[in-house]
């Protein structure tokens, strides 16, 4: 079994309460309030600013010209994709780029920035992989899970998120992140590996607390 197989097993407890956390099922149902997501589309903006960020550290740390490429293509995805898509869902509330960007950042997406920007700057390129895996992993796996079950008729804009979040081109980012991972961590020390653990893990738990704020409609 491959490294980040068995992380995703140990941790799958957890991603189940994410995937089954009101604000996905909502989401996946077209029920989830608006006000709900659009305190998420803010939040997710400001996150995927520092996230970039993180990804832009992996690019620079990285010892080979591949993982370079690739890493290269995660970040213009995110920069070009994600945030241009978050930006016309926006558009769809009347919320403007300014508005994004005048927006405070909620006590969930600041610890999740600043665990995330602390293993960019202190952390091996594994570890920032590792870092961002149960993000791109995650959202990729929900997205998949949803449009299986069929995306909701009755609200577009849901329909639209799931879509992309379905799409090939996520899927095989995280699927090259979860590559490199399990191709360094075979040659690292145990010490190291758990090392990885102890990053996914609280990843993973941040990631659930990002939905929950969302749904919660958390500020300080």
């Amino acid at each position: 079994m491959s490294y980040t197989k068995l992380l995703r097993e140990e941790a799958d407890h957890l991603w189940e309460k994410e995937y089954m956390h009101p604000f996905v099922q909502g989401i996946g149902d077209g029920t989830l309030a608006p006000e709900k997501f659009q305190h998420y589309m803010k939040q997710d903006y400001l996150f995927l600013i520092e996230f970039s960020k993180v990804i832009s550290l992996a690019i620079a740390k990285s010892k080979h010209l591949d993982d370079m490429s690739w890493f290269a293509t995660l970040l213009n995805e995110t920069l070009n994709t994600e945030m241009a898509l978050h930006i016309s869902f926006c558009q769809d509330f009347n919320i403007q780029e300014k508005d994004l960007l005048a927006t405070k950042m909620s006590p969930a997406t600041h610890a999740y920035t600043r665990h995330l920007l602390e293993i960019g700057y202190s952390g091996s390129t594994p570890e920032i992989a590792t870092a961002i895996l149960p993000c791109s992993w995650g959202y990729s796996e929900i997205g998949k899970r949803l449009f299986k079950k069929g995306v909701p008729q009755n609200n577009p804009l849901y329909s639209r998120w799931i879509e992309m979040y379905n799409s090939d081109e996520f899927e095989q980012l995280a699927l090259w992140i979860r590559n490199f991972i399990d191709r360094e961590a075979k040659t690292m020390t145990s010490v190291n590996q758990e090392t990885l653990r102890d990053i996914f893990f609280t990843s993973t738990q941040y990631e659930y607390n990002f939905w929950n704020s969302a749904y919660t409609l958390e500020t300080w």
